[in-house]
């Protein structure tokens, strides 16, 4: 058998093995996780972060306006 002889039959090889071993390692892949929970704690956060602009927009639009009122220009 010759180099080249050897080289298509190892491609061949290669090239007929590729979707076994595409799907084994898609089969394999490790888990992502627990969606539900991260799903869980998103929405949590949303509605603190909600909770939490309903009680300090008044003092934050108050701050702002007394900076910008406190500014002087040339």
């Amino acid at each position: 058998m010759t180099p080249l002889t050897r080289v298509r039959a190892r491609l061949l090889r290669a090239a007929l093995d590729l979707p076994g071993r595409l799907g084994r390692a898609y089969r394999q892949e490790p888990e992502r996780g627990d969606v539900p929970g991260w799903v869980l704690i998103t929405i949590m956060s949303a509605g603190l972060v909600a909770a939490l602009w309903l009680v300090a927009e008044p003092l934050l639009s108050s701050l702002f306006t007394d900076a910008v009122s406190g500014v002087t220009g040339p």
